[in-house]
């Protein structure tokens, strides 16, 4: 154990001095050592004023990888730059974005982040560096978004040579009215894509689209951009950055900055025998509750602490807990604690920062939404209240820890989820070389007509455009359908369409619902139609931004539900009835007595009712509903098994679908180990004996018209994905089964049946017939 990893181990020996004598939460503990700063020379080529400019703000030298990417960039290669939090990746694109523009006085720049509060930080950063460079004087970086007042946007489009948005705006604002920018784009040297992982699912494929739009516009001008993506630690960073742009893209990935050592904790919570959730299977503690007890201990012990939370909600709930906590200990502690709720107003978030920085706070509960754009350093310890999702925004949230040097902890408490339980059991998984890929798939023809209607609104679209994206058959059913017309010279849009208006590039696909809080008449948000009746039926409740409402009506013709603000102490979960066809097959292969594929499927689905939960995890209630049925055209991964292959493991027939059902669960809940998805993102089914196999089968499908590329992910990772959906399972200590493992918060069947065991010896014999890797 390294010295400064003794500070890590100190705090986690005062946490574990807290907990029950009967329990034994911790399942692995990690000392990760320091890393060395790497720094080296300023590049020749980098405009002296801003090494000026860089050194004034304490920066002596580059570290090794921003001036890798950096140069990369200044020699006209599109890279990637994909290195821990608090790695200094911005300068890896302000030295040549600054360099070009200090040298060219016509040059511009575009910065496209996901969201407003990353693009402000980044914003005052370039400002600081502009104001201190004499060369930089007339650059004007300035923000063009949605917040941006109609006579600034005039004045930023005339004035601004590096303008910072997001890529909504750069759809609907800039894309669209291309002519009243040319002067822009026809001198844009730089695109910087900011957080690029983020990109992901149909979102990330209509931000491939719009910057495929961006570069055609471009070359309009006669332009041709260098693309700088910077990007968290995620698996071969390149090839996901090229499906981004559309082209070729060099990673950068050897960290050269330095971090203190950390100790990496992961706790898995009790099984409680007081409650029982459905079916009368065990629940664990709730993550938030066994977060307010670690951050209770660690205050006490005068760290400074930082918990992510999934919801508002939850944020909120940890705080109070850990204030009811030290309460009983030093009242005077309790005011040291607050919840983040502040939304994305940059002066709240500074306000944080400082109390964080200064020791005014020494807890702090939020949301994901701080892993972006804030600038919370040296902090002792951070709490993760159940897996964020991904591998990259757990390592986002345990960066914020320990940045001065110094010894930090890291404690991932797992929630009651299939993918939690297997982290906490499989820690490799966590801590060594990242798995998961971000998940794009740009020719989805749901995302791409509707793309390509918005490119050619912009420009007319020419025969070898619309073969490049192999896309002839989609354009004639659109100009069927009255939206597009074939001319001698290329693919016109007709006169009165606005197909930019029509795509929400962070929506879902084809009709929305918008939720409209009913007594003030503000939109609060949209969903896709195809997701409405799961998220949005009479009765759910509803979060937005932390606040909490409950859903009147749900009218999907209108495309329409109306809410009012509520905040019950349950949350509600959609159960769901399927069935999946099978319409055609893209990838096949036999293994004896399993076979896999990759299929396009019509799933259709019908809500049924749904479950009441207390935050404990005990159901109150199950309510019915009378919803339509909805179909789904998307791709699926599926896999079957003959009989005697079952009953050769131990599985009789009288238990398949107990034993298909577990699986397919278990499978649901850990495909977002390997791609980027959430588990609300994918659905499945299985059955004994599927009419379209004759066979016992298994279908794990993607929620979205067309697929989103997470069913893809799951066919070419299959063994790797199974045998961790095996682990989890086996690595849960309940009897029966739990929400740990194989139940799904879902489920139209109410759960029932589910064979754990049978479950596990299912998967380790298909497993046996597939090839490894």
């Amino acid at each position: 154990m390294g010295e400064g990893s003794s500070y890590g181990r100190e705090l986690l020996g005062r946490v574990l001095a807290g907990t029950p004598a009967a329990e034994d939460p911790l399942t692995h503990v990690a000392d990760l050592p320091a890393r060395e700063s790497r720094c080296t020379d300023w590049p020749t080529w980098v405009h002296p004023d801003i090494v000026g400019a860089a050194r004034a703000q304490g920066i002596t030298l580059p570290w090794t990888h921003q001036a890798r990417a950096a140069s990369h960039a200044a020699a006209g290669m599109h890279v990637v730059v994909a290195t821990g939090t608090a790695s200094g990746k911005s300068l890896a694109y302000q030295l040549p974005v600054l360099t070009a523009l200090a040298e060219d006085p016509l040059a511009t720049a575009l910065y496209l982040a996901p969201t407003k509060a990353l693009g402000a930080d980044q914003i005052r950063a370039t400002v600081a560096l502009c104001d201190a460079a004499d060369a930089l004087d007339g650059v004007h970086p300035s923000a063009f978004d949605g917040d941006t007042p109609t006579e600034v946007r005039q004045w930023v489009r005339a004035n601004s040579r590096w303008v910072f948005t997001n890529p909504d705006m750069l759809h609907v604002g800039m894309l669209r009215s291309h002519q009243r920018w040319s002067h822009f784009f026809r001198r844009l040297r730089y695109v910087v894509v900011d957080e690029c992982h983020s990109y992901r699912g149909v979102f990330g494929s209509n931000v491939a689209l719009v910057l495929r739009r961006l570069r055609r516009i471009a070359r309009r001008y006669a332009a041709d951009p260098v693309f700088v993506l910077a990007s968290a630690t995620t698996s071969d960073p390149g090839a996901a950055a090229a499906r981004l742009i559309g082209a070729p893209c060099t990673e950068v990935v050897d960290d050269g900055s330095p971090h203190g050592p950390r100790t990496v904790a992961l706790w898995e919570p009790p099984l409680l025998t007081e409650v029982t959730g459905e079916n009368g299977a065990p629940v664990r503690r709730a993550a938030g509750s066994e977060a307010a007890r670690i951050m209770a201990d660690l205050v006490v012990e005068g760290a400074r602490t930082l918990t992510f939370v999934r919801s508002r909600r939850g944020a909120e709930l940890t705080a109070m807990g850990t204030k009811r906590i030290l309460a009983e200990v030093d009242s005077e502690l309790v005011e040291r604690v607050a919840a983040y709720r502040a939304g994305y107003l940059a002066e709240d978030r500074r306000e944080l920062e400082t109390a964080l920085a200064d020791g005014t706070l020494l807890g702090a509960a939020t949301t994901n939404a701080l892993e972006l754009g804030v600038d919370i350093a040296g902090l002792d310890a951070v709490v993760v209240a159940g897996f964020p999702g991904t591998v990259a925004s757990f390592w986002q949230q345990a960066g914020r820890s320990g940045r001065r040097g110094e010894g930090s902890l890291v404690v991932l408490v797992a929630r009651d989820d299939p993918l939690d339980t297997y982290l906490v059991h499989h820690p490799a998984a966590l801590l060594d070389k990242p798995v998961e890929a971000t998940v794009t798939d740009p020719t989805n023809p749901f995302v791409l007509g509707p793309q390509l209607l918005c490119a050619a609104a912009e420009l007319p679209l020419s025969d070898a455009e619309v073969d490049a994206f192999d896309a002839r058959a989609l354009l004639t059913d659109l100009a069927a359908q009255g939206l597009i017309r074939r001319r001698a010279h290329g693919w016109f849009v007709t006169a009165d369409s606005n197909p930019h208006a029509a795509v929400d590039i962070r929506g879902g696909i084809g009709v929305q619902v918008a939720i409209v809080d009913a007594d003030s008449g503000r939109l609060l948000g949209t969903v896709d139609g195809g997701r409405a009746p799961a998220t949005t039926h009479p009765g759910a409740v509803y979060l937005h931004q932390g606040e909490s409402f409950v859903v009147d009506t749900l009218d999907l013709d209108e495309g329409l539900a109306l809410v009012h603000a509520e905040a019950p102490e349950w949350t509600t979960s959609a159960r769901e009835t399927t069935d999946i066809v099978v319409t055609s097959v893209i990838e096949h292969r036999d293994h004896g007595e399993v076979s896999t594929a990759l299929v396009e499927v019509e799933v259709t689905h019908q809500v049924v009712g749904y479950l009441r939960r207390l935050p404990s995890g005990e159901v109150l209630d199950s309510v019915e509903l009378d919803m339509p049925a909805q179909t789904l055209p998307t791709r699926a991964v599926m896999y079957t098994a003959t009989p005697e292959l079952l009953e050769s493991a131990g599985v009789p027939p009288d238990r398949f679908p107990g034993a298909l059902h577990a699986a397919e669960h278990a499978a649901i809940g850990l495909l977002p180990l390997v791609a980027t998805c959430d588990r609300g993102d994918i659905g499945g089914v299985s059955t004994a004996l599927h009419a379209d196999t004759g066979l016992p089968t298994v279908f794990v499908y993607d929620g979205h018209p067309g697929g989103a590329g997470f069913a893809d992910r799951g066919h070419a990772r299959l063994t790797q994905w199974l045998t961790a959906t095996r682990d989890a399972i086996d690595a849960c200590e309940c009897a029966a089964g739990c929400p740990s493992c194989v139940q799904s918060p879902k489920c139209g069947n109410g759960n029932n049946p589910l064979d754990k065991e049978a479950a596990v010896r299912l998967l380790t014999a298909v497993l046996g017939t597939l090839p490894p890797g």
